[in-house]
């Protein structure tokens, strides 16, 4: 027992200097890319609040040539390091996979080597999930309904946590070039989504996770970038 909560307050304490050590910026027409496939390279993303969440709004972007297994946005706590994990099994097929309550979605049209908007939703009230990709909507689903997540989080893009801020897999990581990543602490309503599939994100800012003013540390082979104009088309 006293080993178990001195891990806990060690982590918490690294969690603490991670958040002092973070940058923050605006990130607007800017990307991270991820070059290499390891089980290192990764960046920590520092939310704006730490309360309780009942609902997730989570957006992204992410330009890929993978076929394979990879983890788009992993959220961690310590009471399970998949509170929140948004994860693309294999082309058109994603999971949400919510206190390691898994649900898969199919037939969501994705593109490699574009960029491909997602965002994925969850209220727990009452229970229901949902994806967008590329403004297409998914079959909406339900999983722990009445439930929240707690707990001090740790949010990382590139890896998948197997463990709280670590144990990656190398066969999970992302390769590509991720942007636009925002949260919220609700569930937006669909014109609101729509600005986002759209490519107006400026209009709509996230308040647990924000992009134009991101807090983040980047660990290992990551690197921040302009978008290209061409990878727009």
């Amino acid at each position: 027992m006293e080993t178990t909560i001195l891990k806990n307050v060690l982590i918490l304490l690294f969690i603490c200097f991670m958040q002092l050590s973070a940058e923050r910026k605006d990130l607007s027409a800017k990307m991270f890319t991820f070059p290499v496939e390891s089980d290192t390279a990764h960046v920590i993303l520092v939310p704006n609040q730490s309360k309780s969440l009942t609902a997730v709004t989570l957006c992204l972007r992410f330009f890929s040539d993978l076929t394979r297994a990879q983890s788009l946005l992993s959220f961690a706590t310590l009471e399970s390091p998949n509170s929140f994990l948004l994860f693309k099994q294999a082309n058109h097929v994603y999971e949400i996979n919510e206190y390691d309550n898994v649900l898969l979605f199919r037939g969501l049209e994705d593109i490699p080597n574009k960029w491909n908007s997602v965002c994925a939703t969850w209220n727990s009230q009452t229970g229901i999930a949902q994806l967008w990709v590329n403004g297409k909507p998914s079959t909406r689903k339900g999983v722990r309904r009445g439930s929240n997540i707690s707990g001090t989080p740790s949010i990382i893009l590139g890896q998948e946590q197997d463990s709280y801020g670590g144990k990656f897999d190398k066969a999970q990581s992302f390769v590509g070039m991720l942007t636009d990543v925002h949260m919220w602490d609700t569930v937006l309503p669909y014109p609101e989504i729509a600005l986002y599939m759209n490519g107006i994100p400026q209009k709509i800012s996230g308040n647990v996770i924000n992009w134009s003013s991101l807090d983040f540390t980047i660990k290992e082979y990551v690197l921040v970038e302009d978008i290209v104009s061409g990878l727009n088309d």
